[in-house]
């Protein structure tokens, strides 16, 4: 009964947790004089989601190739859950070796691996490549795109439609600053992508022999101290584009560029938010997983009591010379009943700040705790006379 308790405690926990960085509440002013020359800008902090600096960051505009984050963020997704393989292959279509714009002109009707036609929207900011994908995933690009708008909504990215997987002008499709700066943060954590995000330069080799060379779009990975991951996007409508994050001492910003006046002044614009985020705030390590945040009773085992431990670390977001006003406080079960695993869940760490929740991180046991045996209970009965 006390493990079913523990159970329904965790699954509560779960149910109860918002979306982080869907809501976005905590605003921390930039400085007046602060201007960003693009029709929108937008500065968040990774690790709380806090916005150090916005402009415009919910106007509905097409974003171009930033598209493409949805398109990588669900191949991504088929990835982590085993229903792709990098060295899979995909047999490209018709239809997608003719997509105009951004290519890195796959062959009709022969075979590339995910890997290769993954790194080509990664890196080049291929739509043929992205199309290529979208077809081998769902079937078709229509299918995809039901998929990538479910998933935007799943996200909490309320301002976004899309309509095709590559960014191409549809008039139907746009998006906001701050629903882009949500999907670029559920793609940084991820080791397949930072594999080729961090790419300057390579070449795809084609079933036929022939080479197309691979020149990441995203200039900042090259010039930018810390930049490690972004998209580049560029049409007449939406003009030029950049969603970019960029990280130094344990901080990780995540900054946003819609309708620059040139591409130069895209990439300049988002180092300006950049040098802002980094010269005027810092990280505090709020939470370590590797200090115990409390002791637990067990139960029906020879231990007694078990330490827990938060599965992840927190920083939270401080403005240089100002405190940071964060809260952070700790639920647990009062004990738990054996067997249970490493990674067991048995509470939560609330982290707020001015009685606002900005993230609930799970509170777990860090080692498996077993069944007292016969023997052991036998021992434990004698013991007491």
């Amino acid at each position: 009964m006390k493990r079913l308790c523990v159970s329904i405690f965790c699954v509560l926990c779960i149910c109860i947790a918002p979306i982080y960085c869907g809501g976005m509440q905590n605003f921390v002013y930039a400085d007046t004089d602060f201007k960003v020359d693009a029709k929108v800008g937008f500065l968040m902090d990774y690790n709380s989601c806090e916005i150090l600096y916005e402009q415009n960051a919910d106007a509905e505009l097409q974003i171009a190739s930033m598209v493409k984050l949805m398109t990588i963020f669900l191949t991504l997704e088929e990835l982590e859950n085993d229903k792709l393989n990098l060295t899979d292959k995909l047999t490209t279509t018709t239809n997608a070796s003719g997509m105009g714009g951004s290519q890195v002109f796959i062959d009709p009707n022969v075979q590339y691996t995910i890997e290769d036609m993954l790194k080509s929207v990664i890196m080049a900011s291929a739509n043929d490549a992205s199309v290529a994908l979208a077809e081998h995933i769902a079937g078709s690009e229509e299918g995809f795109v039901k998929r990538m708008n479910k998933k935007a909504n799943e996200l909490g990215m309320k301002n976004t439609v899309y309509v095709n997987c590559s960014g191409l002008p549809a008039p139907m499709q746009h998006s906001t600053a701050r629903d882009t700066a949500i999907i670029l943060s559920k793609i940084v954590p991820n080791e397949i992508y930072h594999k080729f995000s961090t790419i300057w330069m390579d070449s795809l080799v084609h079933p036929s022999g022939r080479k197309t060379e691979l020149v990441n779009t995203n200039k900042l990975i090259r010039y930018f101290n810390g930049c490690d991951s972004g998209k580049t996007g560029s049409t007449d409508e939406a003009g030029y584009c950049l969603s970019a994050s960029a990280v130094r001492d344990n901080m990780r910003l995540i900054a946003v560029v819609m309708g620059a006046k040139s591409g130069k002044e895209r990439f300049n614009q988002t180092a300006k938010l950049f040098n802002y985020g980094f010269a005027n705030f810092s990280n505090e390590k709020l939470l370590s997983k590797d200090k115990p945040l409390s002791t637990i009773k067990v139960k029906k085992s020879e231990v007694g009591q078990i330490e827990a431990y938060a599965s992840e670390d927190f920083y939270g977001i401080v403005k240089k010379g100002e405190k940071g006003n964060w809260e952070v406080s700790t639920e647990t079960v009062d004990a738990v009943t054996a067997p249970m695993k490493a990674g067991d869940k048995v509470g939560n760490v609330i982290i707020s700040k001015k009685g606002v929740v900005i993230k609930e991180i799970p509170v777990v046991l860090n080692q498996d705790i077993e069944v007292l045996s016969f023997g052991q209970g036998f021992k434990k009965i004698v013991g007491y006379f």
